[in-house]
């Protein structure tokens, strides 16, 4: 597996783990306020959840690169 290969599977993991966490922890915004989406969240902490998925998303890359390195799968076939 070339670098450019291990990148861009990294960054797939990356937004798969994301958009998987974003719902986690998200309360309604029960504010009130005129014009706004009763759906919005009141702090979706996007910060942490970044954090979060970079880490995750680091143990689940390790894991996809030794299994396509070990040859367990071959793709060229």
């Amino acid at each position: 597996m070339n670098p450019g290969a291990a990148i861009v599977v990294y960054i797939l993991i990356w937004w798969c783990v994301f958009f998987a966490a974003l719902p986690f922890g998200v309360r309604r915004d029960d504010s009130g306020v005129a014009g706004a989406d009763r759906g919005a969240p009141a702090d979706p902490q996007l910060k942490k959840k970044a954090i979060v998925t970079t880490a995750a998303a680091f143990g689940i890359w390790i894991v996809v690169v030794a299994v396509i390195i070990s040859g367990v799968f071959d793709f060229r076939d």
